[in-house]
């Protein structure tokens, strides 16, 4: 009897990571190239190895070029301690394509004042419609469920570039780990679609995620997720901050991108 393996689904290539050759197939694919959320996430998780003990504070990366094809990825410890510090670069035969870099911190008890922002009023996942993303123009999105909260949509000319809707990995019922979050944080369109009519790519040049403690106590697959656009110019560059919650209102995590749109907006 032959033993067909499952076919690999992003949870299953987080939970594998580690230093090696990638060769990713076609569905991870974002806007033409490896998924930016996914290719921060998978170097993540094979950099949480130097520090398997500790929680993940901050995840960043910086993308040169688009991931198309057959990729190494290597990690390396910067500093080890209470507080360990990693890097990590993704890269083909022709050079850098993502470098990535991580803080990890061992858990301590602690008594100093918790902030945190809250959460955007929104009726549970269940109450909203299903927003389908084309695969064949976001291969990836084929593993995730997106429900959006309010009017706002992409590219409908919105009054404000701002985007909120409840996302979840279709895979399994798994509450989200650091590394789940990562890829999550990036699952929405950019926030300044919502203000754009034309299909035009507003890709991601810096990511950079903090999880929070509340994730910690995540018991649902559901992640609210509040994408606005705080700042942009002229030339395309914009700036957006993403906020994830979970059902109950608990803040999970922040994350920051620097966009940079493609082509001229009419």
């Amino acid at each position: 009897m032959t033993i067909t393996a499952p076919p690999p689904t992003p949870g299953r290539l987080l939970a594998a990571a580690e230093d090696g050759p990638f060769v990713p197939a076609p569905r991870f694919q974002g806007f033409g190239g490896l998924h930016g959320g996914l290719a921060l996430a998978l170097a993540t998780a094979a950099m949480q190895r130097h520090a398997p003990q500790a929680r993940l504070r901050s995840a960043s990366a910086r993308l040169h070029r688009a991931v198309t094809g057959t990729f190494q990825l290597a990690t390396r410890t910067m500093r080890v301690g209470r507080i360990t510090t990693c890097a990590g670069e993704l890269a083909d035969e022709e050079g850098p394509l993502v470098d990535a870099s991580a803080i990890f911190s061992v858990p301590r008890a602690g008594n100093w004042p918790r902030f945190a922002p809250p959460a955007p009023a929104a009726p549970p996942p269940a109450d909203c419609e299903v927003f389908r993303i084309p695969p064949e123009f976001v291969p990836i999105s084929e593993f995730w469920e997106i429900r959006p909260v309010g009017p706002n949509r992409p590219y409908a000319r919105c009054a404000e570039p701002e985007l909120t809707a409840w996302v979840r990995l279709t895979e399994d019922d798994t509450p989200p780990d650091a590394h789940r979050l990562v890829l999550l944080m990036d699952a929405l369109a950019p926030a300044y679609a919502a203000v754009l009519s034309d299909l035009l790519l507003v890709p991601t040049m810096e990511l950079t995620v903090h999880p929070a403690e509340g994730l910690e106590t995540a018991s649902s697959p559901w992640v609210l997720l509040r994408a606005r656009t705080r700042g942009a110019g002229a030339a395309g560059w914009n700036e957006e901050i993403i906020d994830a919650w979970d059902p109950q209102g608990v803040h999970l995590g922040t994350a920051h991108q620097l966009r940079l749109g493609r082509g001229d907006a009419a």
